[in-house]
């Protein structure tokens, strides 16, 4: 795959999980479990296993994540770092604390950035605001082009599930990037021929599904209360009071022998469906060990997942219904 000027592997590594605690308010909204050690050891693991790419975002771990990346890819020239902006951070106290879109305060976020990531250049910013409206966007990326021109970042784009403000922001000179959620329980359609149509770069973020789909939680799993995944969030529908959905369990039990087709395990599967379903996809999926990067990059050895599978997986798919562009 082409990510601007180079050729990567069409993989990267999600750095939410190794941001760690986080909150809003009394609310947690990391996850738990990280070790700063671990996360090191996975991000040089992801190195070595060709994955070249890891999507961050100030928010994450408030700051923490983007230090962690900047210590683990010093000296890393290969490393390719797309960040977020538009959530405000409390680094002491790891609060988000509101949302950080007046277009005044973009160079100044990427600076904070460029500082936490110890970088001189950061490869991609993104909008972290999801649901803004296309003129409220359009000033940060205004800024953004000034940051673009002043050669503090080398592309930008948004975070966003909403197919309209795709196509709207896509004819930017700068703007090459969309990163939207997806996965087998969840098909976009319209975001995927958004971005297909615009020739962007498609980051697909929660293709686990949370870490539904990674094959580790089954019915008496139960989420820590420091953990996102043990709040009432509507961007957590696949685990309901901490544990994993009923619903989502009995669409996983469907697809699963499908999904390890030819030995694949089932997170290889739910990443090989997504690269059959677009060439431009690029899959961000969290990890926080280096076992569960391992694990991932392994998916690269089979690629996509074949035309009959596809067809057979999406034959006993019960996907609930849904209005499109209001993907989680």
């Amino acid at each position: 795959m082409q990510f601007l000027d180079r050729t990567i592997e069409p993989l990267g590594m999600g750095c939410w999980p190794i941001g760690g605690p986080m909150f809003a308010g009394e609310e947690p909204v990391g996850y738990a479990g990280a070790d700063d050690r671990e996360s090191i050891r996975s991000i040089h693991a992801a190195l070595d296993c060709g994955i070249t790419l890891f999507d961050t975002a100030a928010a994450y771990g408030a700051g923490h994540a983007e230090r962690l990346l900047g210590k683990a890819l010093k000296d890393r020239p290969e490393a390719i770092i797309v960040t977020k902006i538009g959530i405000a951070i409390d680094e002491e106290s790891k609060q988000l604390t509101g949302d950080d879109i007046d277009p005044a305060n973009v160079l100044l976020a990427i600076d904070r950035c460029l500082a936490r990531l110890d970088r001189d250049r950061i490869d991609a910013v993104l909008l972290h605001q999801n649901g803004l409206s296309v003129d409220e966007a359009a000033p940060i990326f205004d800024q953004m082009e000034r940051a673009r021109d002043a050669g503090k970042i080398r592309t930008y784009g948004w975070s966003t599930d909403f197919s309209q403000s795709v196509a709207a922001a896509a004819p930017r000179a700068g703007f090459a990037i969309v990163e939207h959620a997806m996965n087998v329980f969840l098909d976009v359609p319209r975001v995927q021929r958004a971005a297909s149509d615009a020739g962007l770069i498609a980051l697909i973020r929660s293709p686990l599904a949370m870490g539904l789909l990674g094959g580790r939680y089954d019915a008496s799993s139960v989420m820590p209360s420091t953990d996102i995944r043990s709040t009432g969030k509507a961007k957590t529908p696949y685990f309901t009071d901490a544990k994993p959905g009923a619903d989502y369990l009995r669409m996983l039990d469907t697809v699963r022998e499908l999904l390890m087709v030819d030995g694949r395990t089932l997170a290889q599967g739910a990443i090989c469906w997504l690269w059959a379903r677009g060439a431009m996809n690029l899959p961000i999926p969290g990890a926080r060990t280096v076992e569960q990067i391992e694990e991932l990059a392994g998916a690269l050895r089979f690629g996509p997942l074949s035309n009959a599978t596809m067809a057979e997986v999406e034959a006993v798919m019960e996907r609930e219904d849904m209005p499109e562009d209001q993907a989680r």
